[in-house]
């Protein structure tokens, strides 16, 4: 179909990439991106602290579905399609040279993301991509539908996805015989405009509220309640907040009552407590700790790679050969010595104390702190550069071989708007590209077994 009008709805990564793939699949379709903000791309440019962290060096698709607490079973077969190795290769073959950091995540080697929005864009144009902003889009209809064929597709979604009926009083039964004309689907813009294509590609971003979900509600989809992931936690305790800037890696953060461990590297803040771990730690456990209002205790091992036992034999090692030194003077590494210090002191430990008066209990007490510090959580913060919200379309309503709908033909996702979010370290931005390629590619015929 040489004429076939395609439209993404939503120009951030999923989308954009999603455009690129089918334009240049299909070159003589008429792709349009459609933007409700003023610029496209924006979680690209602000992510990684302004730098992009395009991807992460894990190239098994079922080690890199493993990082995606929600979706990640779903994503296995396309990861086997469009994985990290495919999206470097992507990015490098138009002047986009990645590298990889000691974590394991990819950034541009200009270290600004500008460049990889400026890939990004120059390769739509090229395509012959439409980039539309300031352009919301209020209202989607398929063409030709009748309120039989609304009730038939929203009764298949109950029975395949347990979606809930929401057309109220209509029944099938009541327009006996009717069906829907075509396959086409018509646009409601902000501004009043009304367009209409033959394939229609939803890649919105993150539910961060039930309403932003809308559009995928109304073909006959509905949403796993949104709640946000990848946080980081209020913590009031006055000498962690003193601690501001201090980073430790690697620790081991826990929820005591709860199965949600993680290690990795630690940040103190003014508010509280972020880095890695505190944002894979609130990626596994986004549920759980919305459940928990996100009050709660907080327990951080400093000394994650060491038994009580070792602790005890490196404190041993401090006190033995200078027990005159004083104890809040000497840390243990990788401890920073202000850290080091408030923690002998929340111990009950004096800074006067030297080595050699250092009682048994006090001992004790010190090893207890240094393993298993426990802190009030109070609250929670976004964070800003990474915003990622648990929830979205249910999984089993699209089809992840072509990113299609099982119960609105011609209609994909791609994206965050999924029920698919990843911890921190570049595993989401993968899955908009992967879910964003493979949909391009399906809008535009190109078949399953093809390679990037």
């Amino acid at each position: 179909m040489s004429s076939r009008r395609i439209i993404v709805v939503g120009g951030g990564a999923a989308g954009v990439f999603a455009a690129i793939a089918c334009a240049e699949a299909m070159p003589e379709a008429e792709v349009t991106v459609l933007e409700k903000g003023p610029e496209f791309l924006t979680k690209v440019r602000i992510s990684g602290g302004g730098r992009c962290n395009v991807t992460h060096a894990c190239f098994g698709p079922r080690e890199l579905a493993a990082r995606y607490p929600r979706g990640g079973r779903a994503l296995i077969g396309p990861f086997k399609r469009f994985q990290p190795r495919d999206t470097v290769a992507w990015f490098e073959a138009r002047g986009v040279k990645l590298k990889t950091e000691r974590d394991g995540r990819m950034f541009p080697v200009t270290d600004d993301s500008q460049t990889v929005v400026d890939c990004l864009v120059r390769a739509a144009k090229a395509a012959g991509v439409k980039l539309r902003a300031r352009c919301g889009v209020e209202k989607i209809s398929i063409v030709g539908e009748t309120v039989a064929a609304v009730c038939d597709r929203r009764n298949r979604a109950a029975e395949r996805v347990s979606v809930p009926q929401s057309i109220g009083s209509l029944t099938a039964s009541a327009t006996a015989g009717a069906h829907r004309a075509q396959d086409r689907f018509e646009l409601t813009l902000s501004n009043g405009e009304r367009l209409v294509c033959d394939r229609l590609l939803l890649a919105t971003g993150g539910c961060r509220t039930a309403a932003a979900g809308e559009l995928a509600v109304s073909p006959g989809h509905t949403l796993e309640p949104p709640v946000p992931s990848l946080f980081t936690f209020h913590i009031e305790t006055a000498w962690l907040r003193e601690l501001a800037g201090i980073s430790v890696e690697p620790v081991e953060a826990s929820v005591p009552g709860t199965k949600l461990r993680e290690r990795g590297a630690l940040l103190a803040t003014h508010w509280g407590l972020s880095g890695p771990a505190i944002l894979r730690l609130s990626a596994w456990g986004a549920r759980e700790l919305h459940g928990l209002d996100y009050k709660f205790p907080l327990r951080v091992n400093w000394l994650p790679q060491l038994s009580a036992e070792a602790v005890v034999a490196k404190l041993r090692s401090r006190r033995d050969p200078q027990p005159a030194r004083f104890v809040a003077n000497t840390p243990i590494a990788p401890l920073p010595a202000r850290l080091w210090e408030r923690l002998v002191i929340a111990a009950g430990i004096g800074r006067e104390t030297r080595w050699a008066a250092l009682t048994r209990a006090a001992q004790h007490r010190l090893v207890q702190q240094l393993i298993r510090t426990e802190f009030p959580v109070t609250g929670k913060s976004m964070n800003k550069d990474e915003f990622v919200t648990c929830g979205g379309v249910r999984l089993g309503g699209v089809d992840f071989k072509t990113m299609e709908s099982r119960l609105c033909p011609g209609l994909y996702f791609a994206g965050e708007l999924l029920d698919v979010d990843g911890i921190t370290g570049g595993f989401n931005f993968q899955a908009a590209w992967t879910t964003g390629w493979i949909a391009g590619r399906a809008m535009a015929g190109v078949a399953w077994a093809s390679s990037p």
